[in-house]
């Protein structure tokens, strides 16, 4: 008497096997986190060495970026600003709407949005009033990036422009 066997009975045994081999697995684990001191002290270990990656891939990312939006305000005032009135007005009106054409899309262009909104702060006469106007109108992200930008031209402006405004009294 030659039997066989139906494929939904060998699916069934393979699955179940599977299931078995697992919840054994989970047991034997949770055991031996449970009662071995070494393994408990490795599981600790392995932990710790992955946060401390994480931690480190993380501020190498923030490090990166910061010295890319140097880079970005350090180019920008290489190339200069415009000098005369209307070159100016046409200039800031230039850069915010490019800038806010790109804030539009503020995850991917964050950089570019912030860059051009610096630009236009920068010929604009009132740029603290400027800024918050920005702070009613940008997207969080492009907002930092563009404080950051603000803050590290004020740090690499500071011996210039007082040399600069001491000669306009």
């Amino acid at each position: 008497m030659a039997s066989t066997l139906r494929p939904t009975t060998v699916v069934a045994a393979t699955v179940g096997t599977a299931v078995i081999g697992f919840l054994a697995y989970a047991v034997y684990f949770d055991y031996k986190r449970r009662n071995d001191t070494e393994f408990r002290k490795n599981l600790n270990k392995q932990k710790r060495k992955t946060a401390k990656a994480a931690k480190a891939q993380a501020e190498g990312a923030a490090n990166r970026e910061r010295r890319e939006i140097r880079a970005l305000v350090d180019e920008a005032n290489e190339e200069g600003y415009p000098e005369k009135a209307e070159d100016k007005e046409a200039y800031f009106m230039e850069k915010l709407t490019e800038g806010e054409t790109l804030c539009s899309n503020a995850e991917t262009n964050k950089k570019e949005a912030a860059l051009c909104l610096f630009k236009a702060q920068k010929v604009y006469p009132s740029p603290k009033e400027l800024m918050g106007l920005y702070d009613k109108t940008v997207p969080k992200v492009v907002l930092d990036t563009l404080a950051e930008m603000v803050a590290y031209d004020r740090t690499s402006d500071h011996s210039s422009s007082a040399s600069s405004s001491a000669g306009v009294e």
